[in-house]
């Protein structure tokens, strides 16, 4: 399987092992990251549902989770 190609100044060349390792890595640790905010974002609206169910208004369910 071929590498992707890297740009350095002028130069394109295939990547080489290391660079691709890296490469893969910085995909997976951006992938993790969103996968978090994106967990974080749905408590937040399940928290923000179930306050609103229990007849809090939305003023109150700001001042509670601070926004």
């Amino acid at each position: 399987m071929t590498r992707p190609l890297i740009q350095i100044g002028d130069e394109v060349r295939e990547m080489t092992a290391d660079e691709h390792d890296d490469w893969k890595s910085a995909g997976a640790d951006a992938a993790a990251l969103a996968a978090a905010a994106d967990a974080k974002a749905a408590a937040l609206a399940s928290a923000r549902s179930k306050l609103a169910a229990l007849g809090l208004t939305d003023a109150e369910v700001a001042a509670l989770l601070g926004g």
